[in-house]
């Protein structure tokens, strides 16, 4: 079969459907154009390249002969990736939650030619079953009403666009102060699964940002509860079958309400966003396997997610073969082939492994005999029954991981999404840098430190703007607000893991460059989109925190952040007016924007600002630095003056530059809140001091 227009494309979603017989376009001119010349409406389609339920309908209908020959009479087709087109995704999300209430991936439209969307839905059968309507019939009805009443669909579609654009204004008010963090504490902990862990009941997401915002209810009430919650949740996920027991790293979400059944891709945001979820809870908790669990993380993302140019990969697909899943679950003969027979029945209990299997077909719900290996119970629970102590039984399960891990590379792979994205890569940048702070791994600086260089050398064009997406040797798609938030967001933890001023001055740059082409000077907040981009009918903006946070709210923490670092006041002044901008829509339902609450968080509670004066890699001065790195104070800031960066110090933070240097001594220089203290060289006391207990 030829391919059709997306062989041309880089995108891996887009490449995926180039055999289609469906005759796609990209999001292009030359597709609206032919719309309008032959008068026909456009078929939207954004998915992106590990979407289970995307492949469904590919292989359902994309790929076959008479439902594209229906949508090829009908309409001018058009395939996006939302990962690419996060703008394009946001503007028609919003349009098929106006139109059908609900919405997610794939996501299907029909618009008229100058994309005005007139009808939206999710997955659609190739023919009607069960109520669902099907492709081939609405390609019929869309025909039929676009020559006989085609000023109805122009007039629906007119009244939608002219409503879209209520979907990207917010209320704003007055700055909320604590009792916000209160709401959204009990609404969270209202929903919370005490036996399973997680929040509500089925499908589950990690969503750590809400854990990040419970840690720091914690930091600020002592309230157990909100520990408690986050600790068990994080446990529960571990220990289920949304964790890759061999291979490592999460799946994207629990299809049921025990962490078992997951849908099996596994996104690079997921990894980053709770790797810092677990560092964050280890500081408090000291757990050991929190550790262990955001170590692993990172043993799994530099192994099978790192680029030859160390960037971070987008994504893994659950399916291989065309079964979702098959990659990751095992057979009983499987698993005993690789372990041989006697050290598989010693693992069989412990995992949960049966001849009938545990994992199940969700369209059917019919055992499929292979069995997804997870935890009813921690290994320390297993050693205790079985006489050994924690570390044998730890070292005899990497042994049989190792085996499984080999058999398992002689399977058919999932598809590796291999386009870079800025935006996710500044996330696992700023969690490699917390986890060189709280694991002391050296690695993880160094592959945080090289994903930034490469994304300021390559993702950057001559006038420092950012591009979104990098493939195949092209970076192409402007920066968006997420790109901007969260790269500064990494920028900012790798300074604060290292010290080297280069990386803040670069977030300053690139937060300069964002308030100038994303700042909307009319009502407070950050676009999406720049104001050169006109291919939308509106421009989006965004503020709820989803399986990602939203660029505003990351956005708020940076200019807090920043205004610290540097003492500059015009940082923070930005950062209230961006509160503001959306105080009265996160007033209605504040559980909604957690990672925009922990910024809240930031800015309402009193924090400590250090600087520490002396020679990196000074035994005071890394003692002290051990005692910051391990102590969860998420509204502290520091930073490291020695005789070397003192003078670039000076000009990006033009307070430290009367800081004065002792020769061989370290200082610790610390205020609270508005107030400074006096400067102290006794290194306990420096330490206790710091840490509260003086």
């Amino acid at each position: 079969m030829n391919p059709n227009r997306l062989i041309h494309q880089k995108s891996p979603y887009l490449l995926q459907h180039a055999y289609n017989p469906v005759e796609w376009y990209a999001w292009s001119d030359e597709a609206f154009a032919r719309a309008a010349s032959e008068n026909k409406p456009i078929f939207l389609s954004i998915g992106y390249a590990t979407c289970h339920w995307c492949h469904v309908m590919e292989k359902e209908s994309f790929e076959d002969e008479e439902a594209a020959r229906f949508l090829n009479d009908t309409f001018v087709c058009i395939k996006v990736d939302r990962e690419e087109r996060p703008d394009i995704d946001a503007v028609y999300m919003a349009a098929c939650h106006m139109l059908s209430g609900s919405g997610g991936w794939p996501l299907t439209l029909f618009m008229t030619p100058d994309k005005k969307p007139f009808f939206a839905a999710t997955y659609l059968p190739k023919r009607s079953r069960f109520g669902r309507a099907g492709l081939i019939e609405l390609c019929e009805r869309v025909k039929d009403l676009w020559v006989q009443a085609p000023h109805k669909i122009r007039a629906t579609a007119s009244g939608v666009t002219d409503s879209l654009g209520k979907a990207f204004e917010f209320a704003s008010d007055e700055a909320p102060g604590i009792r916000l963090l209160d709401r959204a504490y009990d609404d969270i902990a209202f929903s919370f699964d005490g036996r399973h862990g997680g929040f509500e009941s089925a499908p589950k997401f990690p969503t750590p940002h809400r854990l990040l915002f419970l840690l720091r209810c914690h930091d600020r009430t002592a309230e157990p509860r909100a520990l408690e919650m986050v600790t068990r949740t994080l446990t529960a996920m571990r220990l289920g079958g949304i964790w890759d027991h061999v291979g490592s790293g999460f799946h994207r979400y629990s299809t049921d309400g025990r962490w078992l059944l997951p849908h099996f891709e596994k996104m690079l945001y997921d990894q980053a966003l709770t790797a810092l979820a677990c560092l964050e809870a280890f500081q408090v908790a000291r757990t050991p396997l929190l550790a262990q669990t955001a170590g692993e993380i990172f043993t799994y993302v530099l192994r099978d997610m790192t680029s030859p140019e160390g960037a971070f990969f987008s994504a893994e697909d659950a399916d291989s073969e065309g079964i979702e899943g098959k990659f990751y679950v095992w057979r009983l003969a499987e698993f005993r082939q690789a372990l041989g027979p006697a050290e598989a029945a010693f693992w069989e209990p412990i995992f949960n492994l049966t001849p009938e299997g545990n994992f199940q077909d969700e369209a059917s719900g019919q055992s499929t005999g292979a069995n997804i290996l997870h935890l009813t119970r921690p290994f320390g629970h297993w050693a205790k029954q079985l006489g050994l102590n924690d570390a044998e039984l730890g070292r005899r399960w990497e042994q049989a991981r190792g085996r499984l891990f080999d058999a398992r590379k002689a399977r058919i792979h999932p598809l590796k999404d291999d386009k870079m994205l800025t935006d996710w890569n500044g996330l696992m940048i700023a969690a490699l840098a917390q986890g060189t702070r709280v694991l002391g791994q050296g690695r993880c600086a160094a592959a945080a430190e090289t994903a930034a260089q490469f994304i300021l050398d390559t993702l950057r064009g001559g006038d420092g703007r950012l591009f979104h997406r990098f493939r195949e040797g092209e970076r192409a798609v402007p920066g968006q607000a997420n790109d901007y938030a969260f790269f500064i967001f990494g920028l900012l933890h790798l300074y604060r893991c290292t010290f080297n001023v280069a990386w803040a001055e670069q977030a300053a740059i690139l937060q300069e460059l964002m308030l100038k082409d994303l700042w909307d000077e009319a009502a407070g907040g950050f676009f999406l989109v720049g104001p050169q981009s006109r291919e939308l009918p509106v421009r989006p903006k965004e503020i709820y925190d989803g399986a990602i946070p939203s660029a505003n709210s990351v956005a708020l923490l940076n200019l807090l952040w920043l205004s610290r670092l540097t003492g500059e006041p015009r940082w923070a002044e930005k950062a209230d007016q961006l509160v503001r901008a959306f105080a009265g829509t996160v007033g209605r339902q504040p559980s909604a924007f957690t990672f925009f609450l922990c910024g809240l968080d930031f800015a309402l509670r009193p924090g400590q600002d250090i600087v520490i004066a002396g020679e990196s890699g000074s035994p005071d001065a890394d003692r002290l630095l051990a005692a910051l790195n391990l102590t969860f104070t998420p509204n502290q800031v520091a930073q490291l003056k020695s005789g070397e960066n003192a003078t670039r110090l000076a000009r990006f933070a033009g307070y430290t530059d009367g800081l004065q240097l002792v020769q061989g001594q370290t200082a610790a220089h610390l205020c609270v809140g508005s107030a400074c203290r006096e400067s102290v060289t006794d290194v306990q006391g420096m330490v206790d001091r710091i840490l509260g207990k003086k």
